[in-house]
């Protein structure tokens, strides 16, 4: 039976922030490098790990994101492996070198704790389609790790001077220097995105990137989960 099993045990360790298959998030804490990462989003750990649901260092930030009580972000900290997950979701990590992004709030698995970061409501949106969408910013030099349902594209929008539309429940990220807009239009029931009437989209301008999941999944997964 451990023979037929080898092939999923975790592999040594190369990088601070790596994935184990597509959908677990593997990360190397040591003292003094703590992390960030969504509430109820750990799924094992080896070694010493604590975790804090809701610090008070974030909760002010984090909290804009639901209502009531309670922020969807736990700190953790110790020494050890630490595997993430948010219920089967592709992982991406990305290592930002003295750069920044962009992630829509349900996408933010988790990112280094020493890395500058903010939440705020993408401009532009609102007056369309009526509700929000929460962006949360990350920058430095520093590990990220963002989820997104099935396997995503990374859209060059530097390539053409045409804007670049994304429907913004398929929205994973973007490069922050993006100029960002609402769009609507009308449309016929199965051509743009879900439903019908009215269909919202966020045009994308300048140089840069966004990445686009291929789902257009507006499920809430920001509640905090036990």
């Amino acid at each position: 039976m451990n023979q037929q099993l080898a092939g999923f045990a975790p592999t040594p360790v190369v990088a601070r922030m790596e994935n184990h298959g597509r959908t677990m998030l593997k990360v190397a804490m040591a003292s003094g490098q703590d992390l960030f990462a969504r509430a109820g989003s750990m799924v094992a750990y080896e070694g010493f790990v604590q975790y804090e649901p809701n610090p008070p260092a974030v909760r002010q930030i984090a909290g804009q994101w639901v209502t009531g009580e309670g922020a969807p972000i736990m700190k953790c900290s110790g020494d050890g492996l630490l595997y993430l997950a948010d219920y089967g979701a592709d992982v991406v990590v990305v290592n930002l070198n003295n750069d920044s992004i962009s992630v829509n709030g349900t996408n933010l698995l988790a990112f280094d704790a020493h890395l500058q970061w903010g939440v705020e409501r993408v401009k532009g949106l609102a007056k369309f389609a009526g509700q929000g969408l929460w962006n949360v910013t990350v920058a430095g030099t520093g590990w990220v790790a963002l989820t997104s349902r099935g396997t995503p594209i990374v859209v060059d929008c530097g390539r053409g001077e045409d804007e670049t539309y994304v429907d913004p429940d398929a929205l994973v990220a973007w490069s922050p220097n993006l100029k960002v807009k609402g769009k609507r239009s009308f449309k016929a029931s199965s051509l743009i995105g879900r439903g019908s009437g009215e269909a919202y989209q966020m045009a994308f301008s300048g140089q840069g990137i966004v990445v686009v999941q291929p789902s257009e999944d507006s499920t809430d997964r920001l509640r905090v989960r036990g």
